[in-house]
């Protein structure tokens, strides 16, 4: 308490506003549909997680949901395990801890992949099984569309990983941020041969702390921020739009012809940076 004279004003925390807990929230559900709910999943959710206890029916009047979907999502949370059900005449349901809700789907996931190597194995034993009619490998070009951070990073790491060519990668600040903070950035530092133009400024240079100083130069700044690509021998990966927006795109591809394009825009730019 702070006294002025005879009256008293006692300190309060400031309070959130309406726009920024809106933002809170929003960025929450996006965050919760990245570790694969849907977005009426996600709504679902929150909605309990705010709220409290609620039956079926609060839920899908509140949330405006058909009926039918809204049993059908509380029931795969359930599955999730991250909202609880409430005996009772009407039951009635509760989101458990943010944390805990994490770590259940985090479980659920690694579980997957778990199972998916075990599939993927015996999938390759059967394959063996099967008789190949043409032995003759066609050498094609190839378009590959990739919707999603992880699809595409996953996609860059099968690029560049034991890599002994050369690879050229263009970026700006955010895009060599998102390599820094996955795997990327680390598989890169391994490559011999690589070639890195930034737009990245002082102050995230030390992103690039184990890359060879000689492997790295700043793109001149009349280049445009958005341009995004990497490529290792005949291959090719492009963002397509911006990555600021919900769902990132990008697109692989073997094609000579737009690998022969993409490393003339690159080597020239590398010619004018520093």
């Amino acid at each position: 308490m702070q006294s002025y004279g005879q009256s008293t004003v006692s300190e309060e925390k400031p309070r959130l506003s309406l726009d920024n807990i809106e933002k809170s929230l929003v960025e929450i559900q996006d965050t919760l549909e990245k570790f694969g709910l849907t977005t009426n999943q996600s709504k679902v959710y929150l909605f309990l997680g705010k709220n409290g206890t609620k039956t079926a029916t609060e839920v899908f009047q509140a949330l405006k949901l058909p009926r039918t979907e809204t049993y059908q999502i509380l029931s795969s949370l359930q599955s999730k395990g991250i909202i609880s059900a409430i005996i009772g005449h009407p039951v009635k349901f509760t989101a458990i801890e943010i944390s805990e809700a994490i770590s259940s789907i985090i479980d659920s996931e690694k579980q997957k992949i778990k199972k998916l190597e075990k599939q993927k194995a015996e999938l390759i034993e059967l394959w063996k099984t099967v008789p190949i009619r043409n032995n003759e490998k066609v050498i094609e070009e190839k378009f590959q569309i990739l919707q999603g951070e992880n699809r595409i990073n996953s996609k860059i790491n099968e690029m560049i990983n034991d890599s002994h060519s050369e690879v050229c990668i263009i970026g700006n600040e955010k895009d060599f941020a998102n390599f820094y903070h996955t795997d990327i950035l680390e598989n890169i530092s391994k490559i011999d041969n690589l070639k890195i133009l930034t737009a990245s400024t002082q102050k995230t240079k030390y992103m690039y702390d184990d890359i060879k100083k000689e492997s790295v130069r700043k793109v001149p700044e009349s280049v445009k921020g958005n341009l995004c690509f990497i490529i290792k021998n005949n291959e090719v990966l492009f963002y397509m739009n911006n990555k600021s927006q919900k769902e990132v795109t990008a697109m692989w591809t073997n094609s000579n012809s737009m690998n022969y394009s993409k490393k003339l825009l690159f080597d020239e730019l590398w010619g004018k940076s520093k």
